[in-house]
């Protein structure tokens, strides 16, 4: 059976990986994978893919880069990432991965006007979303742990929005029938954002945000944490019942 691919594009930070875990951990845990099914590539640490057929789909992590730095494992995956599209292969990315599978197939990614948003948000779902594979499964609204600087502003030609937040409307989208990504983290728990919003209460402060009362709005997500889980079972990626 083909192996289930972690697309590792940077780590949590020290003092979070230290009490939490990692982004393969959260993946693997999110989308209920067995650990013999998974393979971690991490890309950016020069890490190579191997061809999209030899997987039986991915899932592409966060990271603390950019993607309009265009570093060259960054593009070296946006080219696997064009791929496994050709091969309608099974895709969830986040955040990062997010980015750069809108970035991958032509999409524009930047900073986010306003600056980074940070914290619990609630995201709606798109009316014309009901019909969607993934979409459908979610209510109207729903919370999400997010923390991003840059997004999405503008979509791939063929790309359909599903779900936004009041600040970015571009929160879920889908490139294709077995291709899909979130702005938000699904695999953050709550202690997770709360941590990540300690670590980033000095750049809120001088953005002009309070990470105090940021931090007390932090909520359980269970509609986001099931997402993942979801995609898994949805794309047969030989998830855990």
């Amino acid at each position: 059976m083909k192996p289930v691919l972690i697309i590792r594009t940077g780590r949590a930070p020290d003092p979070i990986r230290a009490r939490h875990g990692d982004f393969p951990h959260w993946f693997r845990l999110g989308a209920q994978l067995a650990p013999e099914r998974v393979r971690v590539v991490d890309v950016a640490a020069g890490e190579t893919l191997p061809p999209p057929g030899e997987v039986a789909g991915a899932l592409i992590t966060g990271s603390a880069a950019m993607v309009t730095e265009r570093a060259a494992w960054s593009e070296r995956t946006a080219g696997w990432i064009r791929d496994a599209m050709d091969l309608e292969l099974p895709l969830f990315g986040v955040c990062y991965g997010h980015q750069l599978m809108a970035h991958a197939l032509g999409g524009r990614v930047d900073y986010l006007p306003g600056g980074r948003e940070i914290g619990t948000m609630l995201i709606r779902v798109a009316e014309h979303a009901k019909n969607d594979a993934v979409a459908s499964t979610l209510p109207a609204s729903f919370r999400a742990h997010t923390t991003h600087e840059q997004s999405v502003l503008e979509l791939p030609k063929e790309a359909t929005v599903l779900a936004g937040s009041e600040r970015d409307p571009h929160h879920l989208l889908r490139y294709g029938k077995n291709a899909v990504s979130v702005q938000f983290h699904p695999e953050f728990n709550a202690d997770v954002m709360r941590a990540y919003i300690h670590r980033k209460r000095a750049d809120m402060h001088r953005e002009g945000f309070d990470p105090h009362h940021t931090f007390r709005q932090v909520a359980p997500t269970p509609i986001a944490r099931r997402l993942m889980r979801y995609f898994s079972r949805h794309h047969g990626m030989a998830a855990l019942r």
